[in-house]
């Protein structure tokens, strides 16, 4: 006896149609979540080996899903891939590649602040003030899965101040450097997350006004604040 195929809504489908599968970005999504959680947490300690079969084995999942987060994992800077010898996890800034980060942050995001205040129009100035009341209540913990939140923030702020400045080559060249990722993954703690969403109101604020030298000085202040509280 054949079965019928069920639909969505748990009634038959009809005549010549499939019953939905389960959603395999919704699959992929969440490997890719807990290899990064393993490797934001150093559970997976940096320069550790990433075994495309063992990590199949101890998350229960073919090795198709393993390979997408790798390579996506790869664009991020958190992996990398070496011929004849796989996957590994990236070390973790140097404290010169720090001072580089931030050298170059610098040329760019004060300029891009002050052009984004000069800019600014009412749907900018929306999705500004969206953002800042985005955040919640500061995590307590040290763990991935507990400031994953307030990372994600982080790089979202940034990116669209970037992106409200109006040039597209800036925010290609910032994007790029998943700065953040790898900055929380040195180091996070509750007083660093505070001075941060502290200092993103204050950017905010001036670019809300229409204030570009205001604007300029703030992303200056908090971007050499940043690389203090990191060193």
């Amino acid at each position: 006896m054949v079965s019928t195929p069920v639909g969505a809504t748990g009634k038959p489908a009809g005549p010549g149609t499939l019953a939905p599968l389960p959603a395999r970005q919704t699959l992929t999504e969440d490997v890719y979540q807990a290899i990064k959680r393993l490797i934001m947490d150093h559970v997976i300690p940096p320069q550790g080996r990433l075994s495309i079969d063992q990590l199949a084995r101890d998350l229960r999942v073919s090795s198709t899903p393993i390979r997408e987060t790798l390579v996506r994992l790869e664009s991020e800077g958190l992996a990398r891939k070496e011929p004849l010898r796989g996957y590994s996890v990236t070390p973790i800034l140097t404290l010169a590649e720090i001072d580089d980060l931030f050298e170059f942050r610098t040329l760019i995001e004060p300029w891009a602040a002050a052009r984004a205040a000069r800019h600014r129009d009412d749907a900018g100035v929306v999705r500004l003030r969206a953002e800042i009341d985005s955040v919640g209540e500061l995590p307590d913990g040290d763990s991935y899965a507990d400031y994953q939140d307030l990372a994600g923030h982080d790089d979202r702020f940034h990116r669209l101040i970037a992106e409200l400045a109006g040039n597209q080559h800036l925010l290609n060249a910032f994007a790029r450097t998943h700065c953040h990722l790898h900055l929380f993954r040195r180091r996070y703690s509750t007083p660093l997350g505070s001075a941060t969403v502290a200092e993103h109101r204050d950017i905010a604020a001036a670019v809300v006004a229409g204030d570009p030298d205001a604007a300029y000085a703030a992303m200056g202040a908090h971007l050499e604040r940043a690389r203090q509280r990191l060193s």
